[in-house]
């Protein structure tokens, strides 16, 4: 798991999986590629951090990895933050927006652009959308996609760009304001899930669907509502 919220939704699990025998132990990674060598590694059982997308990719570019999804848990809209300006409209032309070098997160940001009426994509990019997929970008808007999504927030808060595009749980884990700074964000229908991911061969076990259920719970999912207050939403809103 990552720490923000994953960990936290874990931390929140863990006594519902103890009452059902199930004993806990959580892993905390920094970034997106270690829980998917981990889990192919026999490290882990499970890990809970992708989306679709990203699992999708993993899988094409890495042949040994054996996983399927067995449960959506939460959704975290994608975010565009500024310090600067109040709204999508008001960037300037020639505005440095940053952005993650992670490709499976492009074709979410890039749409929320698009949107807003700033860029024009190619017809049919869809969610495989990547910055060379940009045919009209009047204010010549200067995407940048060299940071890796877990240094985005410290971007954020040492004044880079005219805008930052950060995943929330890296937002909420840096300490970003998202009601203050947060000026787009993707739409609930468009956020894909996070998922909890297992080697093929054991998506029929017990223990399995036992800690996916706990996670679907009613206690987890307002675990999930109350804490995070809307910047991550349960699968079921």
């Amino acid at each position: 798991a990552t720490a923000v919220p994953h960990a936290e939704v874990l931390e929140a699990a863990k006594p519902l999986l103890k009452e059902k025998g199930i004993d806990l132990e959580i892993k905390v990674f920094q970034d997106y590629i270690l829980p998917n060598v981990a889990l192919k590694d026999k490290d882990l059982d499970a890990n809970y951090f992708q989306t679709p997308g990203y699992l999708a990719l993993q899988m094409k570019d890495n042949k040994d990895f054996d996983f399927v999804s067995v449960g959506e848990i939460h959704k975290e809209p994608i975010g565009v933050y500024s310090k600067k300006y109040k709204s999508l409209k008001d960037l300037p032309n020639g505005a440095k927006i940053i952005m993650s070098n992670s490709f499976s997160d492009h074709g979410r940001i890039l749409p929320i652009f698009e949107k807003a009426g700033l860029i024009k994509l190619k017809d049919g990019v869809g969610a495989n959308a990547r910055v060379e997929d940009i045919i009209e970008n009047p204010k010549n808007l200067d995407f940048s996609t060299l940071i890796e999504a877990k240094l985005l927030a410290s971007s954020f808060e040492s004044g880079e760009g005219d805008a930052v595009v950060i995943n929330t749980n890296y937002a909420l884990e840096g300490g970003v304001d998202i009601g203050k700074y947060g000026i787009a964000f993707e739409g609930d229908d468009v956020v894909p899930a996070n998922l909890v991911v297992v080697r093929s061969e054991d998506k029929d076990k017990e223990t399995i669907k036992t800690f996916v259920d706990v996670l679907k719970s009613k206690e987890i999912q307002d675990f999930i509502k109350e804490k995070y207050k809307g910047s991550v939403v349960t699968v079921s809103e």
